[in-house]
């Protein structure tokens, strides 16, 4: 028998299925995820399946992993603590945006503030032409004055954002260069790798939004990576991205940004296998996990796909799958604003739902 397993880590369980290649049997598991460290629910829920349905781990070559860990991140704003260095007179950037009003006339209306504190911009020397020409040159001072800046504030992670980088990535390249070499210990991004596209406040919000879930994803795919390489060393490992494609653990520990929407793409993508099997063509997907809702509309069971939209009130630009994430699950946590409104989610009791129900806590979750 030779196996290939699906498995989906949302912020309340982890569920697994699996296939006989030989046979197409199929066993299902579902176990309470772990938050703390998302890697442990994967590895014994694996080993939990393979005990319970007698599955021979050796014989599993396929590993599929679809992950709502960045998505549940930039919901419940849990990222990492990160720094911005841009071209001097660009740091209010991210604060300017596009002046994109929806709800022009709510004087209370709140919008997401920026990810990274206008403390933690600095603001760097240098400049490059939309032509891709060197107007202010960057010195190799000016390069030492940033890495000290950044050793001083010890963020987790760095995002390098300069302005026509994707024209002429050399400035960039000579920041981050010296950045990884001297703080080996920071992550480290700059907007020519992650996202070398013209339209500067979309870059800008890509590479910030791949540097605050860096320090998250990168420790989470370390542990599973090893921990499968010593659980299933036949087996293949690939991570669902946002375009409900597969990506590998090393450019997802590089490119985090793009597994945004991965257990919702993926869960978009075998929606549609459904229903073209069930020649309904014209369907509307909904997947409400313990933190998040989402929801897609299927046409001509073809998977909806856009090159640019907003996850928890930030754009990001590059490809994935049409689908609306809200942050509201059965274990969102209902409470009071300054307004005396009741409110539900962003922020989820994950595994733990119930607490009113339970007694644990004062909280309360709409499972109850």
């Amino acid at each position: 028998m030779v196996w290939t397993v699906g498995v989906d880590v949302g912020g309340t369980f982890t569920d697994f299925f699996a296939v006989d290649e030989s046979n197409g049997s199929v066993h299902v598991g579902k176990f309470p995820s772990t938050p703390g460290n998302p890697a442990e629910a994967v590895l014994n829920g694996l080993e939990v399946l393979a005990q319970e349905h007698g599955l021979n781990l050796n014989k599993l070559r396929h590993f599929s992993h679809g992950t709502t860990v960045a998505t549940n991140s930039l919901l419940q704003r849990r990222g990492g603590d990160v720094m911005l260095l841009t071209t001097a007179g660009f740091a209010d950037l991210l604060d300017i945006g596009r002046q994109t009003r929806p709800h022009m006339f709510d004087l209370f209306e709140d919008y997401p503030s920026a990810l990274v504190p206008r403390s933690r911009r600095v603001e760097v020397s240098e400049r490059i032409t939309d032509g891709g020409e060197i107007l202010v040159p960057l010195s190799q001072h000016e390069i030492e004055r940033v890495v000290d800046c950044v050793r001083a504030a010890n963020p987790q992670s760095c995002a390098v954002c300069f302005l026509f980088a994707f024209q002429n990535s050399k400035h960039e390249r000579a920041v981050t260069d010296e950045l990884r070499r001297s703080l080996p210990e920071i992550e480290v991004c700059a907007s020519s790798e992650v996202q070398p596209e013209f339209r500067e406040f979309e870059r800008f919000s890509t590479t910030v939004l791949n540097a605050y879930l860096q320090p998250v994803m990168a420790q989470y795919m370390m542990e599973l990576d090893n921990g499968l390489k010593n659980l299933v060393p036949n087996a293949s490992f690939g991570l669902n991205q946002s375009s409900g494609g597969l990506m590998s653990v090393a450019r997802a520990q590089r490119l985090p940004v793009r597994t945004a929407l991965s257990g919702p793409a993926a869960g978009v993508v075998g929606a549609a296998h459904v229903a073209a099997a069930a020649q309904r063509p014209n369907t509307i997907t909904l997947d409400m996990g313990g933190t998040s809702a989402d929801v897609a509309l299927i046409r001509q069971a073809r998977v909806p796909t856009v090159f640019s939209r907003e996850v928890g009130g930030f754009p990001i630009r590059m490809p994935m799958v049409d689908v609306e994430t809200v942050g509201a699950g059965g274990g969102s946590v209902a409470w009071v604003d300054r307004d005396g409104l009741l409110k539900v989610g962003p922020k989820s009791m994950g595994a733990n739902p119930g607490p009113a129900l339970l007694r644990t806590r004062r909280h309360t979750t709409d499972r109850d």
